[in-house]
């Protein structure tokens, strides 16, 4: 099974020196892949419910310094050589789908092909909301615009048109060294979701889904693949366990279940905070 490990919690990940720590430590410590959260601005009280956790409540404080994940990819692409750099996740439906086709091209590129694209349509009503963005009907727009990213990753002239966005032809270049472009791991635990997975996906992402849990939502992942002509044969299920649950036989117990990675959040205040935490995960069985 791969395993990588998710930063959202990194207190300290805003800085270069933990970044720099991070390339080596996940490299020497075999770890398959680094995931970047995505949040521009956080809030000190908010109305929406973050829905992995029992209070509602976001595990992150609102200073918590999140980088920009393309950015902080970037960074670790240039500082590593064989990690897997992943978003996890980039909130599609507040983002400009042609400039975010261009970042995720261009560092498909600069990475030399190590680019996992984790999607989803976010949770943070105020977020969309300090963006100028509206935060009705978010999952068709997020529809719309993989369709756009898509078309301009693999059309020489790439055109769209749909109910929330119209491309004309446009040419994006440079490609993406992956083909037909980097793969994209759909996250979210709804029926929306598990659809936009099947129609758009080369993967899913889960977070917090319990060993108890998943054959549910593998079993309804399964009805939506079939409506798109299309089976679980070659599509990534990665799973990002509940922080703090991982331990010693987790990882057997969803390789049983049929996940090909797991995602492992860690949080950490600093390079020696890292190091126990890789650590721990080490020890773990990884």
């Amino acid at each position: 099974m791969k395993i990588g490990v998710m930063f959202g919690l990194a207190y300290g990940a805003g800085r270069p020196e933990f970044l720099d720590h991070l390339a080596v430590a996940v490299e020497e410590r075999g770890i398959e892949s680094v995931w970047v959260a995505e949040h521009v601005v956080l809030f000190d009280s908010y109305d929406s419910r973050y829905p992995y956790s029992p209070d509602g409540r976001a595990p992150v404080p609102a200073d918590a310094g999140l980088l920009e994940p393309f950015v902080a990819l970037s960074y670790l692409a240039a500082r590593t050589t064989t990690v897997r750099l992943g978003t996890g996740i980039c909130i599609v439906g507040q983002r400009n789908p042609v400039y975010t086709a261009k970042q995720v091209a261009d560092l498909d590129v600069l990475s030399r092909g190590r680019v996992d694209f984790g999607v989803g349509v976010g949770w943070l009503r105020e977020e969309y909301e300090a963006l100028n963005v509206p935060w009705a009907n978010r999952g068709l727009r997020t529809d719309d615009h993989l369709a756009v990213m898509r078309a301009l990753w693999t059309d020489e002239v790439a055109s769209y048109s749909g109910r929330y966005y119209e491309l004309p032809p446009s040419r994006l270049y440079p490609k993406p060294v992956q083909t037909p472009h980097p793969p994209i791991h759909v996250g979210g635990g709804s029926d929306a979701a598990l659809r936009r997975a099947a129609r758009f996906g080369q993967g899913y992402n889960g977070m917090n889904i319990t060993p108890e849990d998943l054959p549910g939502v593998l079993t309804r992942l399964d009805v939506e693949l079939e409506k798109e002509g299309r089976s679980r044969d070659g599509f990534q299920i990665s799973i990002a366990p509940a922080f703090g649950s991982f331990g010693p036989g987790l990882a057997d117990r969803y390789r049983d279940l049929g996940v090909d990675r797991l995602i492992v959040p860690l949080a950490a205040f600093g390079p020696e905070d890292l190091d126990r935490a890789l650590d721990a995960l080490t020890a773990a069985g990884v």
